[in-house]
């Protein structure tokens, strides 16, 4: 486990602005782009929404502005559509307060754009997406809710001029089922979130990864649907701990540890839900970012966030081999690509060679930056909204 001497930040949400407030943000510059989230979250809402209206804000000049509204928004319809240029809709379902927001700028002659980061808007993989959560397959409410969730969403793309997406996998997927055009703008690290990771990585490369205590295998999980994904990589993690008796592992967020797991409770480090700035400094402190995902076209279609998260502060990532995983990680240059029955042999590999992890480490940590900073996403934004 690598120290992190960095204390823990104070933390409040950086979207809760008062409505006028969000409206001027959005007056202030030449071209104006509204993003429309139902309520803010810090998973889509944050990749999605505010990462791209801060990267826009932070140009010079007036020549850019964003700004973000949620469903508690929706009586602003007027003013939102009279000082944007362009709506970008983000994963939101069909209702009628958001067709007038969406009418309202058709009317006037502006594009209507749809941002989605997961295969949710068809429902013939409803069956796959309730396979993969680990929901009750008995349980009709549990269809009716899936059903309803991705037709509404399906509803709201039908209403768009195009889709805006997190990878080119998804963004073919998205152009076969609904026909319109799908553009690639990845997830990536806002300004926070870069901030506190450079201070994590320059503190453990300054200090020469120099370890403090077990050495620590980490997962970190946002949602408790993450538990399937887990599982397969449990009975791995269960040899790995019995063959090395100082070996940790750390849960962080709604996983629980399975029996396999029960006779090393002692050595097991659980850690609740964190906000997105302070979870850097727990995926810092680890020594192996764990990745597992089921093998199918709704994880194919997942985001490598979790990969430059934790190559930004220096943790090295052990992942399955999904499009995107595959598509940043070179094996053994910059993390480890690890086939199902291969997870015990490819942590083993990253624990065994301190000098090969400082290696790894550090092309993993030149990639996040170079490939998934904030700083380098201006022209994927600007073309996918039509201003390049």
């Amino acid at each position: 486990m690598f120290a992190t001497p960095i204390p823990e930040q104070p933390y409040a949400d950086p979207w809760l602005s008062p409505t006028p407030d969000r409206l001027a943000m959005l007056a202030r510059g030449e071209h104006r782009v509204a993003y429309y989230y139902e309520e803010p979250n810090t998973s889509t809402f944050r990749y999605r929404a505010y990462n791209m209206a801060q990267l826009l804000n932070a140009q010079p000049g007036a020549h850019y502005s964003a700004s973000w509204f949620f469903r508690r928004d929706l009586g602003a319809t007027h003013e939102i559509a009279e000082r944007a240029d362009v709506l970008v809709v983000c994963r939101s379902g069909y209702e009628h307060r958001l067709v007038r927001l969406i009418d309202r700028f058709t009317r006037l002659g502006k594009p209507v754009l749809f941002d989605v980061d997961d295969l949710v808007i068809d429902t013939r993989h409803v069956h796959l997406l309730i396979s993969t959560l680990g929901l009750d397959k008995d349980d009709p409410r549990v269809w009716d809710h899936w059903f309803g969730t991705v037709a509404r969403w399906r509803a709201t793309v039908e209403r768009c001029d195009g889709v805006i997406t997190t990878n080119a996998f998804l963004a073919e997927r998205i152009r076969e089922f609904t026909g319109k055009p799908a553009v690639v703008v990845p997830n990536f690290m806002n300004r926070e979130q870069l901030a506190i990771s450079q201070r994590l990585w320059s503190a453990k490369h300054d200090a020469g990864f120099a370890a403090d205590g077990l050495p620590m295998l980490g997962y970190f999980s946002g949602t408790p649907s993450h538990q399937f994904d887990y599982a397969t990589v449990e009975p791995a993690i269960a040899r790995l701990m019995a063959r090395r008796p100082t070996l940790g592992l750390m849960l962080v967020g709604f996983i629980a540890p399975g029996p396999a797991l029960a006779r090393f409770d002692g050595r097991i480090r659980r850690q609740p839900f964190t906000d997105w700035i302070n979870l850097q400094r727990l995926v810092a402190s680890v020594e192996v970012n764990l990745m597992p995902l089921q093998a199918n076209v709704f994880t194919d279609c997942k985001s490598p966030l979790k990969y430059f998260e934790a190559a930004a502060v220096g943790t090295v990532s052990v992942a399955s081999p999904t499009v995107n995983h595959l598509a940043c990680i070179d094996d053994g240059v910059n993390g480890r690509i690890a086939r199902g029955h291969e997870w015990e042999q490819q942590i083993e590999a990253v624990l065994a060679s301190p000098d090969a992890y400082r290696a790894m480490a550090e092309n993993a940590h030149a990639d996040a930056i170079r490939h998934h900073a904030w700083t380098e996403q201006l022209p994927l934004l600007l073309q996918a909204l039509g201003w390049r």
